[in-house]
């Protein structure tokens, strides 16, 4: 049985709310402050308009357009719930929409989807992290009130019934149209957990959930019972989760008396620091964590205390930058504001939120493509590093604040494989559609296997299904092209036994597949097995 943290770790955690929104106080406004210069002139304004302006026009209907654009100016994360829809905000605190499988956030009046719960709805319709939904049902979301809770009612519905998102995804010039059939899931949070090799332990968190510090350390426990003497913690593409449960986990490997996360804010009161207690199970072991550029909130929390503590590897890509606490204020007709009131440091003082101008939201929503643009994604050289966010370690390794982790080990985006063909049938789901329905054509004699190895020394040969394959993408207008379907064909493969495998035998034998072929996973390995991540790391 695990030993509970000392209850003064415990306050502390419960005390800050966590940045991004999903750790969330609430504060009631039962009595508005007294009028100031700004209050008096809003109330003129909207007194005038209701007393004098040409037609009849609501005060209050006005005033709720006004607020999310008054907000706008502030942060890209603040934001504003009417009434109506602040209810399905305390209902669903974790921001998982039901029944599609999708966490989706509003950013400047566009309806994004953050992350996918594995074999989820949504993701076995195909669609991905990043992509803006236009359309739900036919219905353009430009003209749907994202924050009255039209959202909600158009997504959900009865388990089974379908419904179709159209979508615009970067890069990609076509909208996409997917159907999606709903379906109430229990998520975990933990994707996979086996053994990669004889000595390393390997777990994928897709987010930071009140689960997730539980399933985390009975992970590590059974690799450990199987022979792991160092981890892999994969959290690339994890969009963040509960602050306290990265703090937790961080706990996990830091000698006592170890700083892993502050906060700082303009009231004295939202200044916090919480430092390890010692009791973690795992302070000796060797460990890696992978993260890209997907990787927000509570992953960099999680990544930066063990970076800056010198205890662990980081590999991959410089991580999204989200750095902001916020908190819940519950105003006298039950709507709330989600405001920003403090940021979260990492422990060499780092603050990782990136960049942001009030008002000019649509460069830090395509911040990310403006990454690719200038070469970030392939050459370490090319990070937009800020000198003058110069930071140490505990052990003196530079470090560099100013937006995002910036890894230990840089591996580049890879590309090899990657062509039109390719992308048009990743981007359609049609890998994903070829395996569910080979899945459902075969499942007897799948199910009779004992486990993925059996199923890929006795699965069809390759040239049966990469034919397969392009006679199914031809009959949903994606022409068989052979040169670019040959370059990319061993990435198909991969990712066709993958899905396979992993309706029939579970992501554990997902991950095994695709993680054979995986540059920053096998990059990571090789410096885990040189013992680069012994403690304290150095340069």
């Amino acid at each position: 049985m695990r030993r509970n943290l000392p209850i003064w770790l415990t306050i502390a955690i419960a005390l800050i709310a966590f940045a991004t929104g999903l750790f969330i106080d609430r504060h009631y406004l039962n009595s508005a402050p007294g009028p100031e210069n700004g209050d008096s002139k809003v109330k003129t304004i909207l007194d005038l308009i209701a007393q004098e302006y040409v037609d009849t026009v609501n005060p209050d209907a006005l005033m709720e357009k006004s607020i999310p654009f008054i907000l706008r100016g502030l942060d890209p994360h603040t934001s504003y719930f009417d009434p109506q829809n602040s209810k399905i905000t305390r209902d669903y605190p974790d921001g998982v929409i039901p029944d599609i499988g999708a966490v989706l956030i509003v950013i400047n009046d566009s309806l994004h989807v953050e992350c996918i719960v594995p074999a989820g709805p949504s993701d076995i319709a195909g669609i991905l992290p990043g992509d803006c939904i236009v359309k739900i049902d036919g219905q353009p979301t430009a003209k749907i009130k994202k924050s009255s809770g039209e959202v909600f009612k158009l997504l959900t519905g009865p388990n089974g019934s379908k419904l179709t998102l159209s979508v615009q995804r970067h890069g990609y010039p076509k909208i996409l149209d997917f159907t999606v059939t709903r379906n109430r899931i229990v998520k975990k949070t933990l994707d996979s957990h086996y053994m990669i090799d004889m000595n390393t332990g390997y777990v994928k968190v897709n987010q930071f959930e009140r689960n997730t510090y539980q399933e985390f350390v009975e992970a590590l426990t059974q690799l450990q019972a199987q022979g792991a003497k160092r981890f892999l913690i994969d959290l690339r593409g994890n969009g963040g989760g509960y602050m306290e449960i990265a703090v937790l986990m961080a706990n996990e490997f830091l000698p006592s008396r170890q700083p892993i996360v502050s906060t700082r804010g303009r009231r004295k009161h939202y200044n916090q620091s919480i430092k390890s207690d010692g009791k973690g199970a795992f302070q000796n072991i060797e460990l890696a964590v992978l993260i890209d550029e997907y990787s927000a909130s509570a992953s960099e929390i999680f990544a930066g205390a063990l970076q800056d503590n010198d205890r662990a590897l980081i590999v991959g890509r410089r991580s999204f930058g989200k750095g902001l606490v916020q908190k819940d204020f519950i105003l006298p007709d039950s709507s709330i504001i989600r405001l920003a009131v403090a940021r979260y440091y990492t422990p060499s003082g780092r603050c990782i939120q990136k960049e942001y101008k009030g008002y000019d939201l649509d460069q830090y929503i395509v911040e990310l493509l403006e990454r690719y643009k200038h070469g970030e994604a392939y050459s370490r050289d090319s990070i937009q590093i800020d000198k003058s966010q110069k930071y140490a370690t505990a052990h003196g390794r530079t470090v560099y604040g100013g937006g995002g982790i910036i890894p230990d080990i840089f591996v580049a985006r890879d590309t090899s494989g990657i062509t039109n063909y390719y992308i048009d049938v990743e981007n359609t789901g049609l890998l994903q559609r070829f395996a569910f329905t080979y899945c459902e054509k075969n499942r007897k004699t799948l199910e009779q296997m004992s486990d993925y190895k059996q199923f890929l020394r006795t699965t069809p040969i390759d040239n049966y299904i990469i034919k397969e394959f392009a006679e199914f993408a031809a009959k949903s207008g994606i022409v068989p092209r052979w040169y670019y379907i040959n370059k990319s064909r061993d990435l198909i493969l991969t990712k066709i036994k993958a899905i396979i495998a992993h309706d029939i035998f579970g992501p554990e034998a997902y991950s095994s597949i695709v993680n054979r072929n995986d540059k920053t996973v096998q990059t990571a390995l090789k410096a885990l097995s040189r013992h680069k991540a012994a403690f304290p790391i150095t340069d």
